[in-house]
């Protein structure tokens, strides 16, 4: 896949505008700021995806954080999830360093990319079935340019989200196949889903999710890649 396909589909993302609460709120925010962030230029739109256009391991978030990706304009840059992710990332492997703060810091992933079932920053935190229903094609291109060996669902939402698309494309058959960290699921052509509770402050705070637990599912996505061959 040429990388200016890559480019092609995060400009066609960067112009979205089709779920009008999530461009007001995306906007507002950046109007707004945080305290912590008044001297920065927030993004304030929908955010492309980020990584390495040959990936074979896929990352499917929820959504944008509102002072994280939707400031910084790059998945999981600029907030606590994000440090969790890209410190997990570096140590698998899967990046150059494991800081990510700005689209400007010289972060690369290797055979990694990373997408999100709504690419807007949504109020609460919580995207409205139509808001992700309108992002849905968002993924499925994305899918289709890159052709992932694995999948990472990074909570029940985004879990819920890779299935729905898989068995559309008859890459699933069976029971639907229930969530939990450490999850997995076969998917046709040698293909795999992984399932991780998200890195979010309310999951690593509480210790539901600890980083130990957070390598050993990125030692499985190594483990299953290197059986892809």
């Amino acid at each position: 896949m040429a990388p200016d396909q890559w480019e092609f589909l995060n400009d066609e993302i960067t112009a979205c505008q089709a779920c009008p609460r999530l461009v007001a709120h995306c906007r507002e925010i950046a109007a707004t700021k945080r305290k912590a962030f008044l001297q920065d230029t927030y993004w304030g739109r929908s955010v492309p995806n980020f990584g390495d256009p040959q990936a074979r391991l896929l990352i499917i978030g929820l959504a944008p954080g509102a002072h994280g990706a939707n400031r910084t304009g790059r998945m999981f840059t600029g907030d606590r999830s994000g440090e969790w992710l890209y410190r997990a990332l570096f140590r698998a492997g899967f990046s150059n360093q494991a800081d990510s703060t700005s689209t400007e810091d010289g972060l690369q992933l290797r055979d990694c990319a990373i997408t999100a079932i709504c690419h807007c920053a949504p109020p609460g935190n919580k995207p409205t079935r139509n808001e992700m229903s309108e992002c849905e094609p968002w993924l499925k291109h994305t899918i289709d340019l890159i052709a992932p060996r694995v999948f990472l669902a990074l909570g029940q939402i985004a879990w819920k989200g890779a299935i729905d698309e898989f068995l559309k494309r008859g890459w699933y058959e069976g029971r639907r196949p229930k969530f939990a960290h450490g999850a997995q699921a076969r998917l046709t052509n040698g293909r795999w889903l992984i399932g991780s509770y998200h890195p979010s402050q309310q999951n690593t705070f509480t210790g539901k999710l600890t980083e130990s637990m957070f390598d050993h599912i990125f030692d499985r996505a190594n483990h299953l890649l290197n059986r892809a061959g």
